[in-house]
């Protein structure tokens, strides 16, 4: 079986990222790029000699797949076009910038037969594969995904920027979607929500506390998990998780069980395209499915929804105190 040809749209930095590591995959061909920039298409496509597609129809002519990293507000139509001329379609995250627009995504992958993967890239985290693998009952989360400002993904609020792993990641964990959201959040250096909290409640009893900034002074990426007589504490960014459990009791007092998840040293990336792959060559549904990737969006949605009406309390709270004061 000839390899699988998988082509980028979308030369920023999240497509030189998924160009070079196409590049070096010994298990697919990279086609090349296309960009509505073409000397941005061309400077990315220059370290890999790869072609310079000057339209998506181009791309798809030359091409069994692509990964789709242009902004989010193109990913349906850019989806939906190239699925619609019969390739597979791994999507960055966020799926798309509103639910309406996910959801025609996912529903054109089901009629069309095609493969639609979604880039929520912390679950192939190797630390997160490990967390996956002992979780049985969450009772409580406490994540913290904290960024210094940059002028990257200001398209989108920081929920949908970088507070949507954390929920990708709980949905996936919890296998439900919550019953009641509450959240808060203000813009501070842009005119979307630069910082957010949220506390969303599921049907069986788990509670979630997340919270995202894009304008903090330190990076920060923790989760914190509780279950029944356990503790995992989780570092995205090192790679490590530290757990605690309550054993048996021996004699009259419990002993406590101090130890480190065992976790694999590799690029998520890399873990991501070769899932994506696996899933072109079999047709098995992808890791994270369209439908998996338009659930984490509703929620977030939500989120937005919550800290506007929060919002909108807050500003009318001080509109009354100023005409108390006059």
């Amino acid at each position: 079986m000839s390899l699988p040809r998988i082509a980028v749209a979308g030369a920023g930095a999240f497509g030189r990222n998924h160009l070079r590591v196409i590049h070096s995959s010994e298990h697919a061909i990279l086609a090349g790029v296309f960009d509505i920039d073409s000397a941005c298409a061309a400077a990315a496509a220059q370290p890999y000699s790869c072609p310079v597609f000057a339209t998506l129809d181009d791309l798809a002519r030359a091409s069994d797949a692509v990964v789709v990293a242009t902004p989010t507000v193109t990913h349906s139509q850019i989806g939906c076009h190239l699925m619609e001329l019969g390739l597979d379609v791994l999507v960055e995250k966020p799926i798309a910038h509103s639910p309406g627009p996910a959801r025609i995504l996912v529903e054109t992958a089901t009629r069309t037969g095609r493969v639609l993967q979604v880039g929520h890239l912390e679950r192939f985290n190797p630390v997160v594969i490990a967390l996956t693998a002992v979780v049985t009952k969450p009772l409580f989360f406490e994540i913290h995904r904290l960024s210094e400002f940059t002028p990257r993904s200001l398209d989108v609020d920081v929920v949908l920027d970088l507070m949507i792993h954390d929920i990708d990641i709980v949905l996936a964990l919890t296998g439900e979607m919550p019953e009641e959201i509450r959240a808060a959040g203000i813009s501070i250096l842009t005119p979307k929500v630069d910082i957010a909290n949220a506390r969303l409640q599921f049907p069986g009893g788990c509670v979630a506390n997340l919270t995202a900034s894009r304008v903090s002074t330190e990076r920060v990426r923790k989760l914190r998990l509780f279950q029944p007589h356990e503790y995992i504490s989780l570092d995205y960014t090192r790679k490590d998780a530290a757990r605690l459990r309550v054993k048996p009791a021996q004699g009259s007092a419990p002993a406590i069980d101090f130890s480190p998840l065992p976790v694999t040293q590799e690029e998520p990336l890399r873990l991501e395209l070769e899932a994506f792959i696996d899933s072109l060559t079999t047709r098995h549904p992808p890791v994270v499915t369209g439908a998996q990737g338009l659930a984490a969006l509703e929620v977030a949605s939500g989120i937005l929804d919550r800290i506007e009406e929060h919002s909108r309390l807050v500003a009318q709270a001080l509109q009354n105190q100023a005409s108390q004061r006059g």
